[in-house]
């Protein structure tokens, strides 16, 4: 049995980098993001897969129907467990305004022992994004999945593969419009590409 994964961050909404998104509702793709999500799909449609599922953010679900349209699979199911980290009151501030409170300093200092004010841990996303995997393994042997998610649950899997301490997320980067490659068997689990940007 291997079970290939292509863990893909959404396309960029129109103010990406400026404010925390988190869970905030009704932030969508803008042009550029459009543009980048007809890109993955091209992309994705060579990679012959055979389902999707997405986070329940809107950007999410955007980036995963036009990958699945592109793709002629059924329209992409919504997995919880990919959702965005719980930042709690966090979600929605510039960073302009994080930069100043110690909590978030300390979050982004030693994640595997600081927790989002009202949210989880990164431990917590770690937990619930591997227990999806897992469960995907049980379901679909020998098939190609993309799932559509958020920078830090992309970076919990790839840190829990790679046997990286959580602690570790700075050392590398995922994208928007990123796609990053997991093969998983009874062997174990390995990944193949990361942070692969799609022009």
């Amino acid at each position: 049995m291997t079970m290939t994964l292509f863990l893909v961050r959404h396309a960029a909404h129109d103010n990406v980098g400026s404010f925390l998104a988190g869970r905030a509702e009704g932030i969508g793709l803008g042009a550029e993001g459009m543009a980048q999500a007809a890109r993955l799909g091209e992309c994705m449609k060579r990679e012959a897969v055979n389902a999707i599922r997405a986070s329940p953010r809107m950007r999410t679900r955007q980036t995963a129907e036009v990958i699945a349209t592109a793709c002629g699979i059924s329209p992409p199911e919504i997995a919880e467990a990919l959702d965005e980290v719980d930042f709690g009151a966090w979600s929605g501030q510039t960073f302009d305004s994080l930069n100043t409170d110690p909590l978030w300093r300390r979050w982004n200092t030693m994640r595997s022992l600081a927790r989002t004010p009202g949210g989880e841990s990164m431990l917590d996303v770690q937990r619930r994004v591997c227990a999806l995997i897992e469960s995907l393994c049980e379901s679909y042997d020998s098939k190609r999945l993309v799932l559509v998610s958020h920078a830090d649950a992309i970076k919990a899997a790839v840190s829990h593969v790679l046997g990286l301490p959580i602690d570790f997320w700075p050392r590398f980067d995922i994208s928007p419009a990123s796609v990053t490659t997991m093969v998983v068997g009874d062997w174990g689990a390995k990944i193949l590409s990361l942070n692969e940007i799609i022009d």
